[in-house]
């Protein structure tokens, strides 16, 4: 019992670090183009954060289910598969560097239960038809093909609806697109923040339904009192109560705030402007909430960074300082494979110290 109970404490301390890790996310831009002060912005997120995270369940049910075989997931390999995209989160974010906390959840996960299945490749659902959606799943269909398709969707979208925004608004005066964009960026904005707590709340979501799963197989919860009987989950389940936690929590790491990726995104890749940042946004929310309605746990980091890209490239090719954007890169590559090895010997570790079955 008090397993379980340390198996959500230390999923909603992650679900806590990608609130400020991924702030940057929805605020970077609308704070770099000066139309909000960081602490307007950040209660801005927070807010839509929390709207957001109450919206669907998809990604939880993919991140619960749908990657892993959770025959072979238990606790203890559900708290090496935190640990993982802890770490890797607080590492990243010390450096300022903008990765996924999605892909190193998923890493994490990964290599704990293949740790957990001593290195049976199987438990890893690299590909399969649902018969239940009719749609493919697994890890190959909603996690690779993504990883590396949606950051060229968001860089040829902002590209191209700067574009077009530009070709329209030729004839107006800077002082006249600033002031109309000034106020169409709060919506966009807002827009991110609310895609950015639909899809990546999720996943916290997604995890301790599966703790909680898993821990009523295990027979954990047989002399549960009556009062405590909302943690019984006889089938996979994101009930409303780990809605609401998951997206306060959240929404109070988010309110903490990201300041050095904030920096990352909004300054130092390229300068940006109101109507930029409005075109940036706008992208990346309706990329986000296509993906989350299909239950894809898309990065909102790569989405709005390569977002950011084509924009900024509307301006010149050399506007978008490609070294940084190099150091971004290699962050999103390391993810999966460093947070699975993370995962992977946290859990043989504790084999070894006779901690985990």
């Amino acid at each position: 019992m008090i397993l379980v109970f340390c198996v959500v404490l230390v999923a909603l301390i992650f679900e806590y670090i990608n609130g400020f890790h991924d702030t940057a996310n929805s605020i970077a831009t609308v704070v770099s183009t000066k139309v909000l002060k960081p602490r307007e912005a950040i209660l801005l997120a927070a807010v839509s954060n929390l709207i957001g995270a109450l919206w669907g369940t998809a990604v939880a049910t993919t991140i619960g289910k749908g990657l892993v075989d959770t025959q072979f997931v238990t606790l203890q390999t559900i708290i090496c598969a935190l640990v993982g995209a802890i770490i890797w989160g607080l590492l990243t974010w010390w450096f300022g560097l903008p990765s996924s906390s999605s892909h190193a959840l998923i890493g994490g996960l990964s290599g704990a239960t293949l740790a957990s299945a001593h290195e049976n490749w199987s438990v890893i659902r690299w590909s399969y038809f649902n018969p239940i959606t009719h749609n493919m799943e697994g890890l190959w269909p909603k996690v690779i093909v993504p990883m590396v398709i949606s950051p060229i969707v968001g860089m040829i979208g902002g590209f191209l609806l700067m574009g077009l925004l530009l070709l329209l608004l030729r004839r107006q005066t800077p002082r006249h697109v600033n002031a109309v964009f000034n106020k169409l960026q709060l919506a966009s904005a807002s827009l991110m923040a609310i895609s950015h707590g639909t899809n990546d709340a999720q996943k916290t979501m997604g995890i301790i339904a599966l703790s909680l799963y898993t821990a009523t197989q295990a027979g954990m919860f047989r002399e549960l009192p009556d009062w405590m009987s909302f943690l019984v989950s006889t089938k996979f389940e994101v009930h409303i109560w780990i809605k609401v936690v998951c997206a306060m929590t959240m929404a109070a790491g988010t309110a903490a705030g990201g300041w050095r990726i904030i920096r990352t995104l909004g300054h130092k890749m390229v300068k940006l402007q109101p109507i930029h940042g409005f075109a940036a946004e706008t992208v990346a929310a309706l990329v986000i909430q296509i993906a989350s309605h299909w239950g894809i746990p898309l990065s909102t980091t790569h989405i709005i960074s390569t977002s950011i890209m084509g924009v900024g490239a509307t301006k010149r090719f050399s506007a978008v300082k490609w070294g940084i954007v190099e150091r971004m890169i290699w962050a999103w590559v390391l993810t999966l494979p460093i947070t699975a090895l993370m995962g992977y010997w946290c859990l043989k570790f504790l084999h070894l110290i006779q901690l985990a079955p």
